[in-house]
């Protein structure tokens, strides 16, 4: 007689428990669930980041020079020229906390929009199968309605002039190259990155412990995984 081994078995059986658990729920309850939870994460995530300091007091989404221009501010950082670093740092961080109270519409919209066959793919992906959903669904909206707001924020600290000359004094070190990001361009990427990864970080919380859920109707469908 074939034997399944003590550990597939257990997979398995708990894989069963977690699609009837899942089929029991109704498709609008695994809908609103979802939607709820990912509406709770969105504006946690938008007030968090919208507060001075939101991106430069948290390592997590702290938004830092480019790629060789990075290595480029740690060597100057050495050669005693770190406030230079530290204010253009600062300025792009303060750029990306203004854009972000924009984005509570347009994430909103973006669950609102959410299909059955959208929530029920939610429900059975991973830890951040939510955020997957809406960084798809809503980034290129939010990188338009961002740009121009960090664009404006950057204009009013010069910071495109800071950037420039400060790749200009870099390139001195021999580490930067021709490639380096337009400045407000690069800024938006982090900002959204950095929206998500909150988002992700709430959406996670919730299934691992759908009591955090506001809704009685998210801790219920969540509880279910």
């Amino acid at each position: 007689m074939l034997r399944i081994p003590a550990l597939l078995a257990g997979v398995l059986l708990s894989a069963n428990a977690f699609a009837l658990s899942l089929s029991d729920l109704s498709q609008s309850d695994a809908t609103g669930g979802v939607k709820d939870a990912l509406t709770q994460g969105a504006q946690i995530a938008v007030r968090q980041l919208s507060q001075p300091g939101g991106f430069s007091d948290d390592p997590q989404v702290r938004i830092e020079l480019p790629g060789k221009l990075g290595k480029a501010a740690k060597t100057m950082k050495q050669f005693g020229m770190g406030a230079q670093v530290d204010q253009l740092e600062a300025s792009m961080n303060k750029a990306a906390e203004a854009a972000m109270p924009q984005a509570q519409a347009l994430l909103v919209d973006a669950v609102k929009k959410m299909t059955v066959k959208d929530a029920k793919g939610i429900l059975q992906g991973g830890n951040d199968a939510a955020t997957e959903y809406l960084d798809r669904s809503s980034r290129e909206q939010l990188r338009a309605k961002f740009l121009p707001i960090i664009k404006q924020a950057t204009d009013q600290v010069g910071l495109a002039k800071q950037y420039n000359a400060f790749a200009s004094q870099a390139a001195a070190f021999g580490v930067v190259d021709a490639k380096s990001a337009n400045v407000e361009g690069y800024v938006t990427e982090q900002a959204l990155d950095g929206l998500f990864k909150v988002i992700g970080e709430q959406e996670k919380n919730i299934r691992q412990n759908p009591t955090a859920a506001a809704t009685g109707l998210a801790k219920k469908v969540f509880g279910v995984l």
